[in-house]
């Protein structure tokens, strides 16, 4: 706060200073887009149902200027893109009216401050229901142990006292809802559910001062108490889903150590860090954003990047993610993104994709909880009217019965069958370290039926080891000549000889390019020099004898042709891979760039029959797309410059976090560990994320067909159908839940075949 404030406050009023900050808040919360469209993220805590989300996504779409508008419900959050001729003022103003205020996102931990918030409410709300509950129930004793006349009035006028205030206040929960949802025509889950307690409240009342029947305030508080524990449980479990989430937002560092120029330090905000300033993290910090380490010696826990607990010892020059916790020593990094583009803002944004895009699944739970309200409501008045007029029986136990109706259906469990356990799925690939960047792909995932893999970077390590006697064979022109080519490439051919020549001063040469599915060129003199797949290498050299297409070969314009043998270590978990996808009745091909010889070594290595060997891009593409014509869902794990098309063609495709930036851009999955037992885990993940989905569906479905029909007929009290409520929607996070169980434990063998 500025010196001023004080006399602004005084000015104009201090709530109406107040309202000015706030707005400024909503105004300044916004994050630019290279479209010029700008996108907010708000936190709305008062979202409960599949029709609190049509309510807001409808009411904001009709808005000029608002380009879309997504709620995500496990995470009680609204995504928002509007161009300039939206005004979020009154965007945010028509939310408040409409009973959802927003909360910026980018305050802080506001969010979740409103969840804990939520659920002290829901807590405050549930003890008072609960201590009339009990005391109720202590005066119904007396009533039913055949009390009369006027001390049964006077038992009921006390419990009408207690009732009355209890159901007042612990009701708001749903009658706030529920109301602000009727001022703009709209029914949500908490209409009816209002409706019913109301309609308990009053029938008792009237029995109490004119009817000659029972009240049963006891039951319609006890009502009330169970619709609350339903509502708690749900917030919690849906906490529970949302913490992966909330845990990356507490370890993101909120600023940043920056050395200056003159070697004083300075703290700045984490927004402030741009690419090249140098910042000093000490033992106990994390690493506020991505940088490269130019100085100092510590160990890290990169627990966080690659799920490994064992600590790291960086060195000079190593790149280091933002999020990872420094240990021992004090050390110095160059940031290289600013932090809206680190790794740990990378992770957040694919954790929140798992539950925000649109799967088949959840546009189908999605239209089924839309038609609810509308249609439970005829239920309950087609079922009062046939027990009425047609069964002939009093209005107390036709209404009772109509209000059983309006409680037992209930879309929450359709509503938390999909997104739980999205999230809870994205959470275990996340702590093994497996980055999930489209929330459709798990589903994709569960489809597959063949694995394609890339070989080198993929079934074997990045990469190779030049073999020593060609290093030694080499003259100081022809090391030099290739130091200057292999310095601009990155494939793992080029690392291996640029690692075998770490000593060499590289030539002086120019318009170096990398041509994908080929090799590497530059010129020296306007003459050609190439290193990379044979045939391409031979067009230039001066050899007339057939080269090896399994070897890296270089030549300079009409000079002789060298071939360099690579020896290549197989990608841990590669032959545990090939087993477990055996087992499981999944196919599995190689497709590589590389010569027929060492795909061939390596394909009989770990036993896979099919193999393509020598393909450009292009083929690898047209390959994979012929599969999905033919109604073969294929998954392709690659990791070079040429393997973007496929990792893009493919059905769901994964990179491992060694992949170039393309190759991780256009996958669908990265895995930050070196094992490639990631590929089967994340298989054996969406295979059971999809067969619990459907468990949820048959839960939900199967609840109400058997709940509807026997509240119709008679055989459900209120009370009943409001425990029946309850536990419909904690079994399915219950049974979402056994995701959490499912680690790499579970498809490992303790001995790699």
């Amino acid at each position: 706060m500025s010196c001023c404030a004080g006399d602004i406050a005084e000015e104009i009023g201090a709530q109406d200073y107040r309202e000015v900050s706030r707005r400024g808040e909503y105004l300044h919360a916004g994050h630019a887009l290279k479209s010029g469209d700008t996108k907010y993220v708000f936190s709305i805590a008062n979202v409960h149902c599949g029709a609190c989300i049509n309510i807001i996504e409808k009411q904001l779409n009709k808005q000029t200027g608002v380009k879309s508008a997504r709620v995500n419900l496990t995470l009680k959050q609204l995504d928002m893109v509007i161009d300039q001729k939206a005004d979020i003022l009154q965007i945010v103003d028509q939310l408040d009216k409409m009973g959802y205020p927003p909360t910026p996102v980018d305050l802080g931990d506001l969010s979740e401050f409103k969840q804990e918030q939520q659920s002290a409410k829901l807590i405050r709300a549930l003890a008072v229901a609960g201590f009339a509950a009990a005391n109720i129930m202590l005066l119904s004793v007396s009533v039913w142990s055949g009390a009369d006349g006027e001390t049964r009035k006077l038992f009921e006028l006390v419990s009408a006292l207690i009732a009355i205030p209890a159901i007042a206040y612990s009701g708001q929960v749903f009658f706030r809802s529920a109301f602000s949802a009727l001022r703009f025509g709209h029914l949500n889950m908490d209409v009816p559910i209002s409706l019913a307690i109301i309609l308990s409240l009053f029938m008792s009342l009237y029995e109490t001062f004119y009817g000659s029947g029972e009240a049963y305030f006891d039951a319609g508080v006890m009502l009330l108490f169970f619709l609350l524990i339903g509502r708690y449980l749900d917030q919690k479990m849906r906490e529970k889903a949302r913490n992966s989430v909330f845990a990356l937002s507490k370890i993101a560092a909120k600023g940043a150590n920056r050395i200056l120029p003159d070697g004083h330090m300075s703290y700045i905000p984490i927004d402030q860090v741009k690419p090249g300033m140098i910042m000093r993290i000490f033992p106990g910090d994390r690493t506020p954003v991505d940088g490269i380490m130019i100085s100092g010696q510590t160990d890290l826990d990169r627990s966080l990047v690659n799920g490994e607990s064992d600590t790291h010892a960086p060195k000079i020059g190593e790149e280091i993610e933002a999020g990872v916790l420094n240990l021992t020593g004090a050390i110095d990094i160059k940031a290289s993104k600013p932090a809206d583009q680190s790794f740990l803002s990378e992770v957040s944004k694919m954790l929140e994709a798992a539950e925000n895009s649109r799967m088949t699944y959840v546009s189908l739970a999605d239209r089924m909880a839309k038609i609810y309200a509308p249609v439970v409501h005829i239920f309950a008045l087609v079922a009062f009217l046939i027990w009425f007029f047609i069964v002939g029986e009093s209005w107390h136990l036709s209404l009772n019965i109509a209000i059983s109706v309006l409680i037992i259906t209930c879309p929450c469990a359709l509503g938390l069958a999909v997104p739980v356990t999205n999230v809870i799925a994205a959470n275990q690939l996340f702590k093994h370290g497996i980055l999930m960047r489209d929330g459709t792909a798990l589903e994709r995932a569960a489809e597959i039926i063949r694995i394609a893999f890339d070989k080198t970077g993929t079934l074997t390590f990045g990469t190779p080891k030049l073999a020593e006697g060609d290093v030694k064979a080499l003259d100081d022109q022809t090391k030099a000549y290739l130091k200057a080519l292999t310095s601009r490439s990155s494939h793992p051919a080029s690392k291996a000889i640029a690692n075998a020549l770490k000593e060499v001063t590289p030539s002086e040469m120019s318009d170096i390019r990398e041509i994908a599915g080929f090799g590497v060129e530059g010129l020296i003199n306007d003459k050609p020099i190439r290193l990379g797949r044979a045939a391409w290498v031979a067009e230039i050299a001066s050899n007339s004898d057939e080269p090896k297409e399994d070897k890296i070969s270089f030549a300079a314009e009409g000079q002789t042709l060298l071939q360099f043998n690579l020896q290549e270590t197989l990608r841990t978990g590669a032959r545990h891979t090939r087993q477990y996808l055996k087992e499981h009745n999944i196919a599995v091909e190689i497709l590589s760039g590389d010569g027929e010889g060492a795909v061939a070594k390596i394909a009989k290595h770990l036993g896979i029959k099919t193999w393509l060997a020598g393909l450009k891009p292009a083929d690898k593409h047209k390959h994979l797309h012929a599969l999905e014509n033919n109604g073969i869902p294929t998954m392709m794990v690659g990791d070079g410059l040429n393997d973007a098309p496929s990792l893009a063609a493919a059905h769901v495709s994964m990179a491992p976090a060694s992949a170039c930036e393309v190759g991780r851009q256009a996958a669908d999955f990265i895995f930050t560990n070196d094992s490639l037992n990631a590929v089967p885990f994340t298989v054996s993940t969406a295979q059971m994320a999809k067969r619990i989905i459907k468990q949820n569906f048959g839960i939900a479905i199967a609840y109400n067909m058997i709940a509807i029909p026997l509240a119709f007929l008679g055989f459900i009290t209120p009370l009943i159908a409001a425990i029946a409520m309850s536990a419909s929607s904690i079994i399915v996070v219950l049974n979402s839940l056994r995701l959490s169980w499912h680690d790499m434990r579970t498809i490992e063998t303790k001995v790699e075949p």
